[in-house]
C-alpha cells in the first residue's frame, strides 16, 4: 500500500497540468505522506503508521487511540 495514507484513505489524484497556453497534459496529485512512529499506551507499544498531515493533526486533535478504532470501522487498516 505505497502513497496511501493507512489512517484516512487518502491515495494519489489525476488531475491536469495547465499550462499558460491552457494545453491540458495528464498529471498526479500525491498525498502529503509522513512514515511515523507514534507510542500507542494502552498497549504499551510503539506503532509505525504512513499517515497524511491531514491524519497527524487528527491524531493530536482525538488522540491515536481513537484515530485507529475509526479507521479499522471505515476498513482503512486492519492491523497496525
Amino acid at each position: 500500500m505505497s502513497r496511501v495514507c493507512q489512517l484516512t484513505g487518502k491515495k494519489m489524484m489525476v488531475g491536469n497540468h495547465v499550462s499558460h497556453s491552457k494545453r491540458r497534459v495528464k498529471r498526479r496529485f500525491y498525498p502529503n505522506l509522513f512514515t511515523k512512529k507514534f507510542f500507542l499506551p494502552e498497549e504499551d507499544r510503539w506503532v509505525t503508521l504512513k499517515v497524511s498531515a491531514a491524519a497527524i493533526r487528527n491524531i493530536n486533535k482525538k488522540g491515536l487511540a481513537a484515530c485507529l478504532k475509526e479507521a479499522k470501522e471505515n476498513g482503512f487498516i486492519d492491523k497496525y
